[in-house]
């Protein structure tokens, strides 16, 4: 076990893992290692503390330009409700914002499909109304591939778009739409989608522009361990030179209503060891969240032992990416009292959290 001696070695002095020693580690760690070494590297960084937010989302529309062959979200724009289509008017947002209490909530998360008619000044609108109805929240919105569109659409460079974006009150941008960033598996599960280069754009801009942004990876369907490593070092690489990604969201591919259903979901191992060796090898992306909405909460809660500091929030039921595609939770909701009670059975100390990951209170 030469390597895994070698590994404990560049562990202890805080020195930096190589490719070739993440897909070492996915492929012959021993589990109880992985979970020891990750969770020591969580408490270095957090303590025993955990985070958690209070949030809505909102996704304006699922119809979709793209037709991702792991999504059972999107529609085509020629599609009506009788087929699963939606497409909600200002009215039916102001209807979910104005449900909601001043001081309710701290974030509006918002992202939907790439509607073929929508451009910078769609994404502008959707920021103002929120800030209309909630002016202290915190707008997380449009996933890179969302905001390569809507630069497109409108006939602007990103950056100008971003800009628009900010001033409207754009706060942070999401993590979505990165999938897998090689060109061949990309192909095969994303086909005619933005490809890796322009994410990867997308949030170096934001983040040169002083936005902070998040980061996923889409796991368990046609890629290979060696994907996964490759994806994260492309983000690893974007964070040195930026430092602008606050946190890192594996999402597991749920195989329900979708092109590629004939495929089997990983096993919940599989998802704790993909949480251990990512929080090994991002040592420079602060945060590792499990989004409890696409896990289900016990083994949301259980990721809390395997790296995992942040559960993501109360969401309030206003989510259907993955509870079409068949996650756990299909009503997605939580209150702050039951996050905090999830995280204190884990032995930890529940911290609310802004967008920005700045303890509320």
């Amino acid at each position: 076990m030469s390597e895994l001696l070698e590994i404990e070695r560049r562990l202890e002095a805080r020195e930096r893992l190589s490719g070739d020693q993440a897909l070492w580690l996915y492929a012959n760690a021993p589990s109880g290692w992985l979970r020891e070494r990750a969770d020591g590297i969580r408490r270095d960084r957090h303590g025993d503390r955990a985070f958690y937010n209070r949030n809505i989302h909102f996704e304006p529309t699922n119809k979709c330009v793209y037709a991702c062959r792991f999504c059972a979200f999107a529609r085509r724009a020629d599609q009506g409700p009788d087929e699963g289509a939606w497409d909600h008017d200002a009215d039916e947002f102001d209807r979910i914002l104005l449900a909601k209490p001043t001081g309710s909530i701290t974030e509006v998360h918002i992202t939907g499909g790439v509607h073929p008619d929508r451009g910078v000044d769609y994404g502008e609108e959707l920021c103002r109304q929120v800030l209309r109805r909630h002016p202290a929240a915190h707008v997380k919105a449009f996933t890179a591939v969302e905001i390569s569109f809507f630069a497109r659409k409108s006939g602007l460079s990103l950056e100008e778009s971003l800009r628009r974006l900010q001033a409207a009150g754009l706060g942070s941008l999401p993590g979505g739409g990165a999938e897998i960033f090689d060109p061949e598996v990309r192909r095969k599960i994303a086909g005619g989608k933005a490809p890796a280069h322009q994410w990867l754009e997308v949030h170096e801009t934001a983040h040169r522009l002083g936005l902070r942004s998040n980061a996923t990876m889409l796991y368990g369907h046609v890629e290979e361990h060696r994907h996964r490593v490759d994806h994260m070092e492309r983000l690893r690489d974007l964070q040195d030179r930026t430092g602008g990604f606050m946190s890192f969201i594996p999402l597991r591919y749920r195989n329900e209503n979708n092109a590629l259903s004939h495929l089997r979901e990983v096993t919940p191992e599989e998802d704790l060891r993909n949480y251990a060796v990512a929080r090994l090898f991002l040592d420079n992306i602060p945060h590792l969240k499990a989004y409890w909405v696409m896990l289900g909460v016990p083994l949301a809660s259980e990721a809390l032992d395997w790296g995992v500091d942040d559960l993501d929030g109360t969401v309030d039921d206003s989510t259907r990416i993955y509870s079409m595609a068949g996650a756990e939770e299909k009503r997605p909701a939580l209150t702050s009292a039951e996050l905090q009670e999830i995280i204190r059975g884990r032995g930890r100390i529940p911290v609310e959290r802004d967008s920005l990951y700045e303890a509320v209170g």
